[in-house]
């Protein structure tokens, strides 16, 4: 490549012409939206810590959804928040819960709209973490294996309610496996599963812990959330699950794992998500409102920066708003 024979600035000088040679291009239909629900009606309570988004009661949340495939965003993940929590989650897999109750409500006010449910325990046990907590000799541990049995049955009991995807989020070994052999034995063998496969002890997780009111009473996660500077263990995390039957990989937090999500899609070829995390997203909304950046185009630029790296799908608090902005044209 010489210059001044080549100029590579040709190609940029209107935009018409960047539109044309633009190798990354954002859709809507390429995002997932968050959504929190509780019991009750008529609520749609403000979370503090992430601005523009809400914990909201079914009724309101099936009106949130139609209002999401309005836009042309298909898919919409639950977390939901019970009235009461108990030592082994029990709330998750009621048949009356909230993410039950939800999936009825979205698929029959939206038939076509994708529901994914996030399978995790931490929403629903009252220490706040993500499994069965029992008492050993140096304190108390998340057990592994008896939490594999709760999280099959918390899949098994969303799929019969109705959801379209079922997403373990909890980091035990071999819950991919476990969950694929209970929908399966639940005749529900065509039930995906979107594997929250390379998860990261994050500290970018904190607005969501508000949200989902689940922030854990003792120690943290990182016995069981990825060490975050180890690259070559996400590719062993992701291979595990894509074993153990995922037909969906993810890779959380987004912006903080664009090398990861890199090597994911060359290394497996999968269908790859990834989550642009609540930490993510409120650095945005705060910089936004003291004037430090431009949100809009802040947060155009993360989206196209996670669908460079090589995902597929991006889970993002921005959904709507990005969805608004593409439709406008930008």
């Amino acid at each position: 490549m010489t210059f001044p024979r080549t100029r590579l600035r040709r190609l940029r000088s209107t935009p018409a012409l960047r539109r044309m040679v633009r190798e990354t291009r954002l859709s809507a239909d390429r995002l997932i939206r968050p959504l929190f629900v509780r019991s009750g009606r008529g609520v749609r309570r403000p979370i503090g810590s992430m601005p523009g988004q809400f914990q909201f009661s079914v009724d309101v949340l099936a009106e949130e959804c139609a209002a999401t495939a309005e836009l042309g965003i298909p898919a919409v993940l639950l977390f939901g928040i019970p009235e009461c929590k108990d030592a082994t989650g029990s709330a998750a897999w009621a048949d009356d819960g909230p993410v039950q109750e939800a999936v009825r409500a979205a698929k029959s006010r939206v038939p076509d709209l994708v529901v994914i449910t996030d399978v995790c325990l931490c929403e629903y046990t009252d220490h706040g973490h993500c499994g069965l907590v029992v008492e050993r000799p140096g304190g108390p541990v998340v057990d592994n294996d008896a939490t594999l049995e709760l999280l099959a049955r918390m899949a098994v009991s969303h799929a019969r309610a109705g959801a379209d995807i079922v997403a373990p989020s909890d980091m035990m070994d071999g819950r991919v496996g476990a969950v694929r052999e209970a929908l399966d034995a639940a005749g529900l063998s065509a039930t995906p599963i979107m594997a929250y496969a390379a998860k990261l002890a994050s500290s970018y997780y904190g607005p969501f812990r508000e949200a989902a009111e689940s922030p854990p009473r003792f120690g943290d996660r990182k016995t069981y959330q990825m060490d975050p500077a180890n690259g070559d263990e996400a590719l062993r995390e992701v291979a595990a699950d894509i074993d153990e039957g995922a037909d969906i990989v993810m890779v959380k937090p987004a912006i903080h794992c664009l090398d990861i999500i890199r090597r994911v899609k060359d290394r497996f070829g999968m269908p790859t998500a990834a989550y642009h995390v609540s930490g993510e997203y409120a650095m945005l909304k705060a910089a936004a409102v003291n004037g430090w950046i431009d949100e809009r185009s802040c947060a155009l630029e993360a989206a196209t920066a996670v669908f460079r790296a090589g995902a597929d799908l991006l889970i993002t608090y921005y959904a709507m708003e990005l969805a608004r902005w593409l439709r406008a044209g930008d």
